[in-house]
């Protein structure tokens, strides 16, 4: 469980990053881009993924929307955060699990059993008091809390087609990895050409160091989550419990004491029934 622990902290560390980014005057979107650079590199040393041709017969159907997807997720998180808070961001995040759920059921012709169906009703009901859709979030409007919906429908969609990823047969899914995180790369490298050339904004040179060290942090919340699964084979169902309850619970905690986010008595009682969704997905 000790793996688990690490990337829970991970995990809530990237947050916290972004948070304390803005906090600062650096540029949160161009961190966002050089997160990439160092977790592919990262990914490189630890991992050792094969590094297959770039042939037609791969599945770039699932390549290139990841390749999209990953960065561009990446930045609604920290407008998610910036707007709504890590609190209810890290809820978001967690409850994308009912997407692959759900996508199991209508597309890959799972059964989808009444419990996990009250789990993931239960989810939804937690999301919606979180979101607290009278009051307006500081620094923007009510538009803003759409941010967490949409980083858990991206978060959810990225889930399905990783999973998608790793059913295919004619390459290794490190060598997907390596593929996915390049392809990911030129994405965000192409939003910093954006951001400089037709937005005129100036190069944050500190932004470099600090994407740095959240990529380093984004690259180990999935290297310990994987060992996790590894340590742990038998019992997968206990790992993504304890990651998904950890970072909700971490997540809270860190938001609430160290950031002054303000909880509502609906936004309290959303956490604990986020918490207990995960529990019903996961156990019943």
């Amino acid at each position: 469980m000790v793996y688990v622990l690490i990337s829970v902290l991970c995990s809530v560390t990237v947050s916290v990053l972004i948070k304390l980014a803005r906090s600062r005057s650096i540029n949160y979107m161009q961190l966002i881009v050089w997160n990439y650079p160092i977790a592919l590199l990262m990914t490189y040393l630890i991992l050792r993924p094969d590094r297959e041709p770039w042939r037609a017969d791969l599945p770039w159907n699932l390549y290139l929307p990841l390749g999209l997807l990953l960065p561009a997720i990446f930045v609604v998180t920290a407008l998610a955060i910036r707007f709504s808070g890590i609190v209810r961001t890290e809820i978001a995040q967690r409850l994308s699990l009912f997407i692959p759920l759900l996508a199991a059921y209508f597309w890959m012709g799972e059964t989808l059993v009444t419990e996990k169906l009250i789990g993931i009703g239960v989810g939804v009901i937690a999301l919606g008091l979180c979101l607290d859709w009278k009051a307006s979030p500081a620094g923007g409007d009510r538009r803003s809390q759409f941010y967490p919906l949409i980083v858990l429908v991206g978060m959810g969609v990225i889930d399905v087609l990783f999973k998608q990823v790793a059913q295919h047969g004619t390459i290794t899914y490190m060598a997907s990895l390596w593929i996915v995180f390049t392809l990911a790369l030129i994405v965000a490298l192409l939003f910093l050409a954006y951001l400089l050339v037709l937005k005129k904004e100036r190069l944050d040179r500190k932004a470099i160091g600090w994407g740095a060290v959240l990529g380093l942090f984004n690259f180990g919340n999935i290297v310990f989550y994987m060992k996790a699964h590894q340590a742990l084979p038998d019992s997968p169902s206990l790992v993504f419990t304890a990651m998904n309850l950890g970072v909700i619970a971490l997540g809270a905690v860190v938001g609430v004491l160290l950031f002054r986010e303000k909880l509502s008595f609906s936004n309290k009682i959303g956490v604990f029934l986020a918490i207990a969704s995960v529990l019903l997905i996961a156990y019943l």
